[in-house]
């Protein structure tokens, strides 16, 4: 299989068509943003890890049942992936406060939620991303109600299976991002990535942090930190 032309290039990875009309070529990079890009730093090594450990997770999600774009890492900082029309929207699923939501609701971070709570940005640049609700995105005309209902019927199936992944490997799973595609067929898959980018991940015994909140918030070097993500994976 041979990469094609460059559909697109974001803030840490580029997307090319193959010459398989359905499956696309990703290729991440060593480039880290916070702050919806305010921040930006070229790290090297961090392509790679993504994209390993991004691999590692779809895997085993797959043998969860759990329906994504993944298909295969193609070499250390590439994968293949099924194409499919990703949906305007960033689903947050958050087990314990931390972060923006700490913030927004005056909720200490590290205090458990009662629930997992699914919520809905809506992913425009231009507009910083806004926390919508369902009846916005139907406004918005980005889902269908029962699309809605999918998304997070989803979310909440990552959620779990996630949670007892890294609990097996002594990470708290805090809170996560993902965003999902329909195919031709109108099927809802997971997409994009799941990495220490895309997570809040703590160390389940010392609580440090295992996630890029090391870079959004100047607590140290993030490649050592992503690498211990990856070896507590793969062991």
């Amino acid at each position: 299989m041979e990469k094609t032309e460059l559909l697109y290039e974001g803030k840490a990875k580029k997307l090319y068509k193959t010459d398989q009309e359905d499956i696309l070529w990703v290729e991440y990079l060593d480039q880290a943003t916070a702050l919806n890009g305010a921040k930006k730093d070229a790290i090297s090594g961090k392509g790679e890890l993504n994209n390993q450990i991004t691999s590692l997770i779809f895997e085993k999600l797959k043998r969860a049942g759990i329906p994504s774009h993944f298909i295969e890492k193609r070499s250390k900082t590439e994968q293949l992936v099924k194409s499919v029309a990703i949906i305007p929207l960033e689903v947050v699923v958050r087990n314990t406060a931390a972060g923006s939501f700490s913030k927004r609701l005056g909720i200490p971070e590290g205090t458990a939620l009662a629930f997992p709570i699914v919520e809905f940005y809506y992913k425009d640049d231009a507009l910083d991303d806004p926390f919508i609700n369902d009846d916005h995105v139907r406004v918005l005309d980005i889902a269908t109600t029962a699309e809605i209902s999918r998304i997070k019927e989803l979310a909440y199936a990552v959620n779990q299976a996630l949670l007892t992944l890294f609990a097996e490997v002594g990470i708290q799973l805090i809170d996560f991002k993902i965003e999902v595609g329909r195919t031709k067929t109108g099927d809802i898959l997971l997409a994009d990535e799941i990495s220490p980018d895309t997570c809040r991940l703590w160390d389940l015994h010392t609580k440090e942090h295992l996630d890029k909140d090391i870079y959004r918030r100047d607590l140290g070097d993030l490649v050592p930190v992503y690498q211990e993500v990856l070896q507590r994976l793969a062991d």
